[in-house]
């Protein structure tokens, strides 16, 4: 997708891009001084590093790795590799040389592995966390500059556009690889496993580092100020709070089976205004060219094995190249979903409306909740289901929500802070749910 970005913008990006994949470098470096073992993407340049008499350093052999991946990225995308990915091989040579810097840098640090386990495990965890949180921070900066990217995430996207496989599991199959190819390097230079190459700290830079990547990626809108000239900012402004007095936007998160749905399509029809829930399923797949049904299955849940798997591949790619349908939808949907609200007054059903507008002050954010019995027989009598499966139908879609919610926001769903009021409807009904939102309705100026 071409970006739509001034020159001075792009010389902003591109400069801070710099200076984040120093961040990165410093990130996987500290890490590996852990002596717990290396992230995958670094384990075969590092184990190959410590081989006797080895001439090249660990940011040389990374270059030549890096480099090696362009070229597959080439034969594999032949006329539809971009010309702007080019730039991975000065990229590369950047990142080499900052491999080799902080690897100098942090050489003080290095937790000797003879020390006394009492003392040096701890130490080692200590060091490994607050590596792969710098690496992670790194990540998030990356992902928030969205200019370049690395070669090692640049070659799992150009497989899954390849074999038009999904990213997520690509990534996981790439970062298996290269630590199954790391662990051979370690067999035949060595002759023996060594946790300090390959061990805890490999396996923790896979989960870790992409849960403090989904931590980090919510707080750093102010990066923008550094990425965007003060003018392009003001221009791409959204409307004053002025042009909103009138308008009664109300978003509204609901438990499945608490009655959010009806609350909302009453309160939007005693307001008499437009609400927007299953419409912005319609919306969406009209802008995006998927069907309805596609963006059903897909938008507001995300399973906590397809969450996982995300957390797995979180990686440094751009969010302009990011391939994943989950992201393109939230994407669309949050554009639509603040056109609608500054265009009129409505009430938005679900799909993170009280976080898309959350620093629009005429918005008034409803949370809809119940008890677990409650739930039940609601869903049991709408849909004739018995208990046992309107249970588990219940936790399933809320277990979703709830993913799909810190996916996105890094955040609970179920964070008091996120609204201005929750209505628990076992205890308000439906009507007395609706009456108490109109009368807080009412108090937004």
């Amino acid at each position: 997708m071409e970006l739509k970005r001034s020159k001075a913008e792009w010389m902003r990006r591109y400069a801070s891009f710099v200076i984040i994949l120093f961040v990165i470098a410093l990130g996987t470096s500290l890490s590996i001084r852990a002596n717990l073992g290396s992230s995958p993407i670094s384990a075969p340049p590092y184990i190959l590093s410590l081989i006797p008499g080895m001439k090249m350093t660990m940011g040389q052999l990374t270059i030549c790795m890096h480099v090696f991946f362009i070229l597959i990225q080439m034969l594999l995308l032949r006329k539809d590799f971009e010309k702007r990915q080019y730039t991975q091989i000065l990229v590369s040579f950047l990142f080499g040389f900052y491999t080799d810097l902080t690897m100098w840098l942090t050489a003080p640090l290095q937790v000797p592995f003879e020390l006394n386990p009492v003392a040096g495990y701890p130490l080692r965890f200590i060091e490994l966390l607050a590596g792969g949180a710098i690496l992670a921070f790194g990540i998030a900066c990356e992902v928030r500059c969205d200019s370049l990217m690395l070669a090692g995430e640049g070659l799992p996207l150009a497989i899954s556009r390849f074999l038009r496989k999904d990213f997520g599991k690509v990534k996981i199959c790439s970062d298996t690889c290269l630590v199954c190819i790391g662990t051979v390097f370690m067999f035949v230079y060595f002759g023996h496993w060594s946790w300090k190459m390959v061990g805890v700290g490999t396996l923790v830079s896979m989960f870790y580092v992409g849960i403090m990547v989904r931590v980090f990626s919510p707080h750093l809108q102010w990066l923008d100020l550094i990425f965007i000239p003060k003018g392009e900012r003001r221009k791409a402004a959204p409307q004053t709070s002025d042009e909103w007095r009138g308008n009664h936007v109300i978003t509204i998160a609901r438990m499945y089976g608490s009655g959010g749905d009806a609350i909302g399509a009453e309160v939007a029809r005693r307001l008499e205004c437009p609400c927007y829930n299953r419409q912005l399923i319609d919306q969406t797949a009209q802008q995006m060219g998927y069907s309805a049904d596609f963006v059903a299955q897909n938008e507001q849940t995300l399973s906590t094995s397809r969450l996982w798997e995300m957390i797995f591949a979180d990686s440094g790619i751009p969010a302009s190249m990011n391939p994943s349908k989950e992201d393109a939808i939230y994407v669309s949907q949050s554009r639509t979903i603040r056109g609608l609200a500054h265009k009129s007054p409505c009430v938005i059903i679900g799909r993170l409306g009280n976080w898309i507008l959350r620093d629009d002050p005429h918005v008034l954010r409803v949370f809809i909740m119940s008890g677990r019995d409650f739930a039940v027989k609601q869903l049991a009598d709408k849909l004739h289901l018995s208990a046992t499966d309107a249970a588990r139908k219940i936790e399933q879609v809320n277990t979703g929500r709830a993913n799909h919610y810190w996916h996105y926001t890094g955040k609970q769903w179920t964070d008091i802070n996120g609204y201005d009021l929750i209505i628990n409807t076992e205890r308000t009904g439906i009507d007395g749910a609706v009456d108490m939102i109109l009368r807080a309705a009412r108090q937004i100026v």
